[in-house]
């Protein structure tokens, strides 16, 4: 059997002010944490985590809440499996909304492609887009710590955007006689 372990946050917040509620649940998810039921949380176990849980805890017991914080590990593979799969159906989730959004990417260079706009303004507003882009896929790739189906995909439309954006380009530049 592994012997991964995993940090287990058990909390209880008061229901008002909800924002606190919310700001906690963000911050968790935040970290990558899945949620096993209402109030209870699971992460790897890292440095970089026990010392945001415990920081979340402290902060928890500042808004009248309470929480323990365990350090936990699966009973048998099957169990570690099921919180495994957890943990990669999240990150799945998230790459797929990206790789619609890289979809979307595609959809809007081709659009101006139609309506031949090669502008620097359109360029500039394509590449801010593509940098969201880049930068939203380090952010998904970060909290897949189990190496979740989609990543290869979301990562291999990134790279189809990146190319994209760099034939687009040379089209404004052609357009302007820039490369001439």
């Amino acid at each position: 059997m592994n012997s991964l372990s995993w940090l287990l946050l058990i909390y209880k917040v008061p229901a008002e002010p909800s924002s606190k509620r919310i700001a906690i649940w963000r911050r968790l998810k935040g970290m990558g944490a899945v949620y096993l039921q209402s109030g209870v949380c699971v992460l790897p176990q890292t440095d970089e985590h026990t010392r945001g849980l415990k920081i979340l805890a402290n902060e928890i017991a500042e808004i009248d809440g309470e929480s323990v914080l365990l350090e936990t590990a699966a009973l048998d593979r099957a169990q570690r499996d099921k919180v495994i799969a957890r943990f990669k159906q999240d990150r799945d989730e998230a790459y797929r909304e990206f790789i619609d959004k890289c979809t979307d990417f595609h959809g809007e260079i081709a659009k101006e492609r139609a309506a031949n706009n090669f502008t620097y303004a359109e360029l500039e507003e394509n590449d801010v887009d593509l940098k969201k882009l880049q930068g939203w896929f380090e952010k998904i790739r970060k909290l897949d710590f189990y190496s979740a189906a989609l990543g290869a995909e979301a990562e291999e439309r990134l790279r189809g955007c990146e190319e994209l954006l760099d034939v687009y380009a040379r089209e404004v530049f052609d357009a302007h006689d820039e490369n001439s």
